[in-house]
């Protein structure tokens, strides 16, 4: 496994970690397991007392990478790293079509307290384009 791949799996297990001692759910790494995380991000969104601004934005990261591993677990695929973004990318379908998940951004908005931020949604998005791209298909899910 490479080293950003190894990164992401390690942050998306501390999520679970996070959700067992919050006895909110089980993150099971399941499209269902989303609604989870969305609970814990509900939550979270009133931590910023609690939190460092560095410690909020690492458990963004961490909720973004668990995302990320829910859809490497359902379709395979691989990481890059997004430049503009600055932050991992999941690409799955290649060579034959492009479907891309970018997560962290949409997890800081969700636990920023925005509902506009629906992670399951943004998941289902992703996934059902995944599930029906075909040859040629290049897609980027924010």
């Amino acid at each position: 496994m490479d080293d950003l791949a190894q990164d992401i799996a390690e942050a998306a297990a501390n999520v679970v970690d996070v959700a067992e001692s919050l006895d909110v759910g089980t993150l099971d790494y399941s499209e269902a397991s989303l609604a989870v995380l969305e609970e814990i991000l509900e939550k979270a969104a009133g931590w910023e007392d609690e939190m460092t601004p560095e410690q909020l934005q690492n458990f963004a990261q961490a909720c973004g990478c668990y995302v990320l591993e829910v859809g490497r677990r359902e379709f395979g695929g691989r990481y890059c790293w997004h430049e503009q973004r600055e932050q991992p990318v999941l690409v799955v379908g290649e060579p034959d079509f492009r479907v891309a998940l970018l997560a962290h951004d949409a997890v800081r908005g969700r636990l920023s307290g925005d509902r506009a931020y629906n992670i399951p949604f943004l998941y289902a998005g992703f996934a059902e384009r995944a599930r029906r791209a075909e040859p040629g298909t290049d897609a980027l899910y924010v």
